[in-house]
């Protein structure tokens, strides 16, 4: 099926010191198109190290992963990146928005270097606009607080229109009314764009508020399960 994800017997080990630490073991997922899923469960369960194999920002030491009936998993670092930019938007707890660059300029800068149909200027102030911060298009990110910041990642994520949001832990440095701020902003793209959100929490209360909930513990999915939205 197109757009979506297929993990098989998916693994991720380290080896440090002689010792070699199993990050994750024989992860068996199917993340399908316009999914709106979270990954719960405690520091260490290996919640990120799945994330970041998925989005193909590492690769995994056992088992394969395909993106419809590609296998991304043998992808070049170059074929990788592409495939990054066409398909995944990321979101990460931290922001990593360049400080010497304003809002705009921070949505427009995965395009940079990149040919595109659409005018680069244009698509990023209508994101911004469509995250509340139109008026904030010429701040640098020291001018901005922690929710503004974040929301302007989740518009630098969505300017190249991916068919996936990854998010770890997307409000985990916001205060509880930022963070339902973020969180109904995901929700409101998945719904209104078919574009798939898959979201790393540690609050079991936001994890339920997903469709589909991911538990993870020791490296393995413990629990994968729909949820009956009220």
């Amino acid at each position: 099926m197109p757009n979506t994800f297929i993990c098989r017997q998916l693994g991720k080990s380290f080896t440090g010191d002689g010792i070699e630490t199993h990050a994750l073991s024989n992860i068996n997922l199917t993340l399908d198109a316009g999914d709106f899923i979270s990954i719960i469960g405690p520091s260490g369960s290996g919640k990120s190290t799945l994330l970041s194999l998925i989005g193909t920002l590492d690769r995994p030491t056992s088992g394969t992963l395909s993106y419809g009936d590609q296998a991304i998993h043998q992808l070049k670092s170059k074929e990788l990146s592409d495939f990054r930019f066409e398909n995944v938007g990321f979101i990460f707890q931290q922001f990593h928005l360049i400080p010497t660059l304003t809002a705009l300029e921070n949505v427009m800068a995965p395009l940079f270097g990149r040919k595109v149909t659409y005018y680069k200027k244009e698509r990023a102030l209508s994101l911004l606009k469509k995250v509340g911060l139109a008026d904030k298009a010429g701040s640098l990110p020291s001018q901005l607080s922690g929710g503004q910041q974040q929301r302007v990642a989740v518009a630098r994520a969505l300017v190249h229109e991916p068919k996936w949001l990854l998010a770890d832990e997307p409000t985990g440095n916001l205060d509880t009314e930022t963070g339902e701020i973020i969180f109904n902003l995901l929700r409101s793209l998945n719904e209104e764009k078919g574009c798939g959100v898959l979201f790393v929490t540690h609050d079991p209360a936001l994890a339920e508020r997903a469709d589909r909930k991911i538990e993870m513990r020791d490296g393995l999915v413990i629990e994968d399960r729909r949820l009956i939205r009220a």
